[in-house]
């Protein structure tokens, strides 16, 4: 996992017994909310803002940026970690519950100190089951030792910890159906306006909602400070990320590197290259719902957002999953659609039933029924369901459904009938 000497969230993954507050202690867990909390919040939201952290769930957002949209004068507060990884291909905030939990709940109430919340929640997806006992128990050790509760460290500010189990279901991993999920409701995304729950969250209380790696961030953008830390990436992406390396590699696993590594050298110098002498044919450089680039456009590319963005793709949660060129491109996106209409709530009609027609059509190109006007019809579907619908999911499966038929349409009339 560890890539170079610029460690910072998966510095003490290979500690043992790290989710130990005792070993946590010894290695300097905690030490930067005793800090923070002799601080001024609004201090605390400038130090991260100026460190260019971004949010490492999939949008990028600025994480200070989106601290300061809390309401000056509305309370009470709360904060919410979004540990729902469900984009296939992603499997790093696994690590980070496993391995260094505390480093997690520390960077949640640092955030919670920073925007005066009285509550934290912490999401994790149903599946997550050992994740999600090891960090209960962190929460518990945190308590014992009065980083969590009432009067945190005599600063006169208090703060519960709080442990919440999704049952299973990809929609929540979007902060507002996260939220609804908290609520005891089905997890449907919220329409929009209001735009943030910073302004109406969980329980119509101001509310930031943040991703687990994000969150774990925080503790080391104070303790090597902002600067520094905006100097380990490139402009506008400050810090490292946590590079989930999957697909047709000899090294698959989570490399945590500075933002702006190039991709060619995460899949090549880390990855250690294609499997069994084989051609790289494609990648999906942000997890499943970004647009696929061919081997062309993944040369020269640097893993940031700006730079993702600008081949016409999307960094996402920096799910990297590498594909050969044994890989039959319309078996890939069948695959694809099967998941998001599964997974699809079935809110909107654009999503819901545009998934199901989707997952019909991509099969015939699977079961040698297809023809070359279903190339079309698939293309056009995928774009009066894209931005059509309450929340990104509908996108997630338009967007790489386009750049497929788009980039290898002459595989999908290779096996049409006519």
């Amino acid at each position: 996992m560890a890539a170079n000497g610029n460690l910072l969230i998966s510095r003490n993954f290979a500690v043992e017994n790290m989710a130990s507050i005792d070993v946590a202690l010894k290695n300097g867990a905690y030490d930067q909310l005793k800090r923070a909390v002799k601080m001024k919040p609004e201090e605390v939201t400038e130090l991260v803002k100026a460190s260019g952290l971004r949010g490492h769930g999939g949008a990028g957002f600025s994480a200070g940026t989106k601290w300061g949209f809390i309401p000056k004068d509305k309370f009470p507060r709360y904060v919410t970690v979004n540990g729902d990884e469900s984009e296939p291909g992603t499997c790093k905030d696994r690590l980070i519950l496993e391995r260094d939990p505390h480093l997690l709940i520390e960077g949640a109430l640092i955030c919670a100190y920073a925007v005066q919340a009285e509550r934290v929640y912490i999401y994790i997806r149903g599946e997550y089951f050992y994740p999600t006992k090891v960090t209960a128990e962190a929460v518990k050790q945190a308590y014992a030792k009065g980083f969590a509760g009432k009067n945190i460290l005599n600063s006169g500010w208090s703060c519960s910890v709080h442990m919440h189990n999704g049952a299973g279901a990809y929609i929540c991993g979007e902060e507002t159906g996260l939220i609804e999920s908290m609520e005891g409701k089905k997890g449907w995304p919220r329409l929009k306006p209001p735009f943030y729950p910073a302004a109406i969250g969980l329980y119509g209380a101001p509310t930031i909602v943040n991703n687990v790696e994000t969150l774990a961030f925080v503790p080391r953008v104070m303790e090597i400070g902002p600067e520094k830390f905006a100097a380990l990436g490139t402009p506008k992406n400050g810090g490292t990320a946590l590079y989930s390396l999957s697909g047709h590699v000899n090294n698959p696993g989570v490399y945590e590197l500075p933002m702006g590594t190039p991709l060619m050298d995460l899949i090549h110098k880390f990855g250690g290259g294609i499997r069994n002498g084989h051609k790289l044919k494609a990648v999906i450089p942000g997890g499943s719902s970004s647009h696929i680039l061919t081997a062309e456009e993944c040369e020269n590319l640097p893993l940031d957002f700006e730079s993702v963005a600008s081949r016409g793709s999307m960094l996402g949660s920096a799910a990297v999953m590498v594909i050969d060129e044994t890989v039959s491109i319309p078996k890939l996106m069948h695959w694809m659609v099967r998941f998001y209409a599964h997974e699809s709530c079935g809110q909107c009609t654009p999503c819901r039933e545009g998934c199901d027609w989707l997952l019909r059509l991509s099969k015939k190109f699977i079961d040698g029924t297809a023809r070359k006007r279903d190339i079309d019809d698939m293309w056009e579907l995928a774009d009066n369901i894209d931005g059509k619908t309450i929340c990104a999911l509908g996108a997630a499966v338009a967007w790489p459904t386009k750049s497929y038929l788009v980039k290898f349409r002459h595989e999908f009339e290779a096996v049409c009938r006519n």
